[in-house]
């Protein structure tokens, strides 16, 4: 990706959908019973490495994430962790944490101008796989 200036509008939108909502949770059984069990969401996957298990919203492709972790707050699809980060401080944003690789990919944290947070995923490496109880399993490369 070439140098943008702050003012030069992005060839295409950097941020591409909203990839989870994430949510503090004490620890995951206590999570999963308020989320899953008593307001109905489905289980995707379940990471007791990384302290996280993310949860089906029926509408739309945006997960649920409750960890014990991480702190609150919107993950955004990018499609290059490296390439967004480039483009949003050439903006005026700035590097707060990251890049750093993850199990599906890389992660950053950035801040636009304001200083709203901003969390960037990306799927580079695939998605989880999981067992029968939605243990993560393994990682799938996306076709």
């Amino acid at each position: 990706m070439s140098f943008m200036s702050a003012d030069a509008p992005a060839t295409r939108p950097v941020l591409r959908s909203l990839d989870a909502v994430v949510l503090t949770v004490p620890d995951l059984d206590a999570g999963l019973r308020f989320y899953r069990d008593r307001l109905g969401h489905d289980l995707l996957w379940r990471n007791d490495d990384l302290g996280q298990a993310g949860l089906r919203c029926p509408e739309s492709a945006t997960e649920i994430v409750i960890s014990t972790r991480l702190p609150p707050g919107p993950n955004w699809l990018v499609r290059s962790v490296d390439q967004a980060i480039e483009a949003i401080t050439a903006a005026g944003g700035q590097l707060l944490g990251g890049p750093a690789d993850i199990p599906v990919g890389r992660v950053a944290t950035v801040s636009d101008p304001f200083g709203n947070r901003l969390v960037l995923v990306d799927l580079s490496t695939g998605r989880y796989t999981t067992d029968q109880h939605g243990q993560v399993t393994g990682v799938t490369p996306e076709p």
